[in-house]
């Protein structure tokens, strides 16, 4: 067992140097940042974690990989929905890890409950609905990078847009930031970290 960690720890030390990189991320992606008509930014928070501090190991995919509640505030008055896309920008390939994708949410909602069900559709939640994860899940998918690759950040990014996605089936990212396109009011940005030794 410790000769399988210490190789798992030397190939993760071997792929430092490579990132997906933060300018991949989905607030920065050139639908988003270039369209225009952003007016603010959100605050977005947890009280499982501080803003650039550790993930706590229980929503980590080492853990109990339930996803971690989560709380905002700043959302637009003309916002007729809200998407949030978490991802690891530090993963060791071209686009960044995706955690989880959550679209549909109500304006009106102002947080998340710890351990959202791993279900497409949430009737509990305002029928709101889950995408797949870079794992091909449905749903939250909890921190778990390369032993020994050294400290990733995971940026929880939430959108509060002008015009409802209109989808109804589970969208690729890439298909949820053309439907967010020219749409995005505001957006916020929680990072939280982890590193697995």
């Amino acid at each position: 067992m410790d000769m399988i960690h210490s190789a798992k720890t030397l190939i993760g030390h071997a792929l430092r140097p490579f990132h997906a990189g933060g300018e991949k991320l989905a607030s920065n992606d050139p639908q988003i940042s270039r369209a225009g008509g952003i007016e603010a930014f959100l605050d977005v928070g947890s009280v499982a974690f501080e803003a650039d501090g550790p993930i706590p190991r229980k929503y980590s995919g080492e853990g109990e990989n339930v996803s971690p509640p989560l709380r905002w505030s700043g959302i637009p008055a003309s916002a007729k929905e809200l998407v949030l896309i978490c991802e690891d920008p530090d993963a060791p390939k071209a686009e960044p890890f995706i955690l989880w994708v959550l679209y549909g949410l109500s304006a009106l909602q102002t947080s998340l409950p710890e351990g959202i069900p791993t279900t497409q559709s949430l009737a509990m939640l305002g029928g709101l609905m889950q995408g797949k994860n870079s794992a091909g899940k449905t749903g939250y998918t909890g921190p778990m990078p390369p032993i020994g690759h050294g400290t990733h950040h995971y940026h929880f990014q939430l959108f509060a847009l002008s015009e409802p996605t209109g989808l109804s089936s589970s969208p690729s990212r890439d298909e949820l930031i053309n439907a967010m396109s020219g749409h995005v009011l505001a957006l916020g940005d929680l990072i939280g970290t982890y590193e697995r030794e």
